[in-house]
């Protein structure tokens, strides 16, 4: 079994455990600041490789009682203890502060602070290890340590270095007065009365030898890091937001430092900033979820979702290789810098998914509508181009006008649509379906990369290619409206399988057709109600499977849980098909769901019905900060002001339904173009000040069934 085809879930963290993340780097540790090898999933990690695997501080001879964890920013913590005193009292005076800093590395200043009246003598030690296990051995369970581990003391520091499968990798860890044993290190101190010591503990991971190129160092503050930085800059430059309902201020507040946190950046073009997919275990580049999470997110900043276009268009596929299941065109899965993924794939990037590609262009085509600059969207059409190419030669598999997915080899995933579990597909008595599967999301992506290349080429001027892709777009929507609808169910299979038979399964899947606009208009009010029955909606969200369906399960992982950016996405489409109040329902009950997180919404929660508990219950191995999770009140709060700038158009439409609860919403610093605007909206009110030249401010929704504005029907394009 490899990498990509191991379980997507993770075994659970410890309770309590405190997350720190910057970049693709990260640490989880205990509530204390400790790391235990006993087994579990703690650890700090850089490039997919854990470089600290136990990290367990002791001061005279016993561990510190924890009085408080804090995590101030989303790449520092900071640790609060009680050590022993010497004499063994209980209440000692002896208080601890470790302020932990994860990003190259890891760097920890302790400071022991003595409140008595006199000196006190202490013995430190700081016991270290680090299996340099990669990430999915980790998040599997699998880790056992290589044979060939060595530990020396070299120029003061324990260095720690292994080969797993011809990749060294290896860490130092060092500190001023500090002792180096092959344990890890020393200190012995006197603190005098009232006063205190400090130290930082170093540690630098080394790939082949060599160091990253900006580690931490003993004589450079973290906070000048360019990490550090670039964390700083975008909590100055997204939108301000002030909300009479301060608890939904609070979840976007936190949603946009989450994104923040959740950025990783090209080193090799270090100004593009793409979303990853979520902390701890998905830091990395994520095709489906990272065009989702940054779409979801155009109205914290546009920028995130041009900086991953750009980086997917880097990695987009070039040649057939059933491995990796590159393709042509293809854009990737999944990135990774890890060794067994390397070992799996013979590269770093997997493209086992159906629906990255038809998203990249989907994005690509409304950021021509949301103002992004010339520079920007006219170099990627090429990229959008080569993707249409992939949909139609390798995508549609067997030429029937439906993309299908079927691995091609024994590792990679089974289920290769956003649900990508095992058993993630399954028939309403539960039976799984087989391969090649047709999902109905995917027909509805691959709809949205149709419309969205027919307005790429009117932004273009190019009037022929744009009829083309809208008459492509009005075949696919005929096609998929015959042969996914269940006319005695009254809503669409979830997807065709091996055979053309439809997978009866009634799923949160639809929802997303709806977001897309490929539904019929007049299918979509039975849809939504199946989507609004209470065997979907928990009054929390909405489930992803029916509670009446065979495989339902409200503690599995796609078979009946809940998922915040699956029911934002479900809540776009009931607004865009004029459902209103019922978006707002299910906008409203995410909002509620998210005060049990502490505002933070996880990357799922259980589906219980709302009734049978005070609050949602959490799902156990649940990433958070996840980041199409942390987009997910961004893109509900959007609905819910049904602001959608239509740059093509030269119009902006802002006509808010906001909810009483909610009161007034104001969001300054909203980037427009290279305007910054100011959103005010309070009931059914809203204004704009500062609108670029050239916009005019329309106080009416969207046209509903307009995806974009100048949607699509049979034959041509209306509305231009």
């Amino acid at each position: 079994m490899t990498a990509w085809n191991a379980n997507t879930e993770a075994g659970a963290s410890e309770s309590g455990s405190v997350t720190v993340v910057e970049g693709s780097s990260f640490c989880i540790s205990a509530g204390n600041g400790d790391i235990s090898s006993e087994g579990g999933t703690n650890g700090a990690f850089f490039q997919d490789t854990r470089i600290i695997s136990h990290w367990v501080l002791r001061i005279n001879g016993s561990l510190r009682e924890p009085l408080a964890a804090q995590r101030s920013r989303p790449f520092a913590a900071t640790f609060v203890g009680r050590a022993k005193w010497p004499d063994g009292r209980f209440d000692s005076p002896l208080v601890v502060r470790q302020t932990r800093h994860i990003g190259p590395g890891l760097q920890d200043d302790i400071t022991l602070e003595n409140y008595a009246a006199e000196p006190v003598e202490c013995d430190i030690e700081l016991l270290v290890d680090a299996d340099q296990a990669d990430l999915f051995d980790v998040k599997g369970g699998r880790t056992t340590g290589p044979a060939d581990t060595t530990r020396e003391v070299v120029d003061g520091r324990l260095v720690i270095q292994a080969v797993r499968h011809g990749q060294q990798r290896g860490t130092a860890v060092g500190a001023r007065e500090g002792v180096a044993s092959l344990d890890g290190l020393r200190f012995h101190v006197t603190i005098p009365a009232r006063g205190k010591w400090t130290t930082s503990v170093i540690v630098v991971p080394l790939v082949n030898g060599k160091a990253p190129a900006d580690p931490f160092t003993e004589g450079r503050l973290p906070h000048h890091r360019e990490g550090v930085r670039r964390h700083l800059d975008w909590e100055e430059g997204v939108p301000r937001i002030n909300v009479a309902d301060t608890g939904l201020q609070d979840l976007l507040n936190r949603s946009q430092i989450d994104l923040g946190s959740l950025r990783i950046f090209d080193a090799h073009h270090p100004e593009r900033a793409a979303v990853a997919a979520g902390a701890p275990w998905f830091m990395a580049l994520f095709g489906r979820d990272s065009l989702l999470a940054s779409y979801m997110s155009l109205m914290v900043d546009p920028n995130l979702a041009a900086g991953t276009l750009q980086t997917l268009a880097g990695l987009q596929g070039k040649k057939v290789d059933p491995d990796s299941e590159e393709e042509p065109g293809r854009i990737p899965h999944e990135v990774r810098l890890g060794v067994t993924a390397g070992l799996s794939l013979g590269g770093t990037a997997y493209y086992g998914t159906a629906d990255a590609t038809p998203l990249f262009v989907a994005l690509l085509g409304e950021l021509s509508r949301w103002g992004l600059s010339r520079d920007v969207v006219q170099p990627l059409i090429a990229h959008a181009d080569r993707a249409l190419e992939w949909i139609q030669k390798y995508g549609d598999r067997d030429g029937d006008g439906f993309v299908e997915y079927l691995r091609p080899n024994d590792h990679g995933l089974v289920n290769q649509g956003w649900k990508d579990s095992w058993d993630g597909i399954n028939f309403a008595d539960g039976t799984m379906a087989e391969a090649p599967i047709a999902l109905c999301e995917v027909q509805g992506y691959v709809y949205a990369a149709y419309i969205g290349r027919s307005l790429l080429a009117r932004w273009s001027g190019d009037a022929p290619l744009e009829q083309h892709w809208a008459d492509r777009a009005a075949e696919l929507k005929t096609a998929f409206n015959e042969k996914f609808w269940l006319p005695d169910k009254g809503y669409f299979a979830v997807a065709l399988d091996k055979d053309k038979r439809p997978v009866d399964a009634l799923t949160s899947n639809i929802g997303h057709c709806l977001w897309t606009g490929i539904v019929d208009e007049d299918k979509a009010p039975s849809v939504v109600e199946h989507l609004m029955s209470p065997q979907m909606f928990t009054g929390w969200g909405i489930r992803t499977l029916a509670s009446d369906m065979g495989a339902y399960n409200p503690v599995s992982y796609h078979n009946g849980s809940v998922w915040p950016h699956d029911t934002a996405l479900v809540a776009t489409g009931l607004m865009r098909y004029g459902f209103v109040e019922e978006a707002r329902r299910v906008a409203l009950g995410i909002f509620d769901a998210a005060e049990h997180f502490d505002n933070r919404l996880p990357e799922l929660f259980c589906g219980f019905d709302r009734g049978e508990f005070p609050g949602p219950v959490p799902y156990p191995t649940a990433c958070s900060p996840q980041a199409w999770a942390a987009a997910a009140p961004v893109q509900l709060a959007r609905i819910l002001l049904r602001f959608d700038p239509v740059f093509t158009r030269g119009v902006v439409h802002l006509a808010p339904i906001l909810p009483e609860a909610v009161g007034t919403f104001r969001a300054e610093n909203v980037l427009l173009d290279s305007a910054r605007v100011t959103i005010n909206a309070s009931g059914t009110e809203g204004s704009i000040e500062g609108l670029p030249p050239g916009l005019k401010l329309v106080a009416e929704p969207r046209p509903p069934l307009a995806y974009p504005p100048e949607g699509v029907v049979a034959g041509g394009v209306a509305g231009r």
